[in-house]
């Protein structure tokens, strides 16, 4: 039970997944960063009350899942999307599936993930792969951000479905429910969609924990972490906020690079010089976000631990929101022809 599948490794999962799967129905003039920045991808929010391994919820992309159903919606294309409280009935649901030569992604646990090196594990319930196949006990694996495809008993893949704890994936799968084709048109239109919505979600969020807000909004307390939490805790902190930025997909950094090639992209479609200006904001913020981590690392592994290295990380956060600020509110001033 193999189906027709070409995999095609991605920078993130959920980009890659999306890309892949549109692909599989005959949809292959979109490239990650179009996905993602249709998608309105690029995100922030700091959420102290919820802990993931002992550390604050720090999320630096949308909610998982919203870049898939964004990009369909936007182009126009029906999906399909499935939770299971019964594991025998997901896995019948994804065999029926591979049955019908449908390829399908699903929402899985890191920490189980077997093909992951052991360092790159831990209780994360957000990844996205593709399951394209069956050959006896195993099923063929495309994860985007693996160079080659690989795969996982059925025991495993189980495992991985059902992870428990924070955003635990029940079984979720999802696809493209039929065959397209997509216009430069509806491209161009969506790339406003997705431009207008990032804006919104960046600028407009009432409250101190999201978007640009959320990043001064962390930056003003982690100055004040060393006092308050005590150097050891402020550390772990300070390591929970660069596994979020640089282990988990592309991280923070990575995403704003990514967005930066998105705008760069929507210049061919949107010819306005002003996307490629504000696309090099974007590339500026995302060297700003790996300073940021080495200062972070340099903290919670003990290398620099006084007041002021603290008021230093939480300055770059200052900077970082300040510059991403401008960046949306130059993206809210563009004159789209559509």
């Amino acid at each position: 039970m193999k189906v027709n599948f070409e995999h095609l490794q991605a920078a993130h999962c959920e980009n890659g997944v999306t890309t892949n799967l549109l692909g599989t129905i005959g949809i292959r003039n979109l490239t990650e960063p179009l996905v993602f920045g249709i998608g309105s991808g690029l995100f922030f929010i700091y959420i102290p009350l919820l802990k993931i391994n002992n550390g604050p919820a720090i999320a630096f992309r949308t909610q998982p899942g919203l870049i898939f159903k964004r990009t369909c919606k936007s182009l126009g294309i029906p999906v399909v999307r499935k939770k299971f409280s019964s594991k025998q009935e997901a896995a019948r649901f994804l065999e029926q599936c591979l049955e019908e030569g449908r390829p399908v992604g699903c929402q899985v646990g890191v920490y189980y993930l077997s093909y992951f090196p052991k360092e790159y594990r831990f209780h994360f319930n957000a990844h996205n792969l593709i399951v394209y196949g069956k050959e006896g006990d195993n099923f063929l694996v495309s994860d985007p951000v693996m160079e080659t495809v690989t795969t996982l008993s059925s025991y495993e893949l189980e495992r991985v479905r059902f992870a428990k704890g924070p955003l635990a994936p029940r079984g979720q799968i999802y696809y493209p429910k039929e065959q397209r084709t997509i216009s430069d048109d509806q491209i161009r239109r969506a790339i406003v969609t997705g431009v207008k919505r990032n804006v919104r979600d960046m600028l407009h969020i009432p409250g101190n924990f999201a978007g640009v807000s959320g990043i001064a909004y962390t930056g003003r307390k982690i100055k004040k972490w060393r006092d308050k939490l005590g150097l050891h805790k402020a550390g772990l902190y300070l390591a929970q906020l660069v596994r979020m930025q640089e282990e988990i997909g592309t991280g923070g950094g990575g995403f704003r690079y990514i967005y930066g090639a998105f705008l760069q992209q929507a210049h061919a479609f949107h010819p306005n010089d002003a996307l490629l200006d504000i696309s090099k904001t974007f590339t500026q913020a995302g060297d700003l976000w790996r300073t940021a981590a080495v200062q972070a690392a340099g903290i919670y592994k003990g290398r620099i631990s006084s007041q002021h290295d603290f008021d230093v990380m939480g300055d770059y956060l200052l900077e970082i929101a300040e510059i991403e600020k401008n960046a949306f509110k130059a993206l809210s001033k563009i004159k789209w022809h559509t």
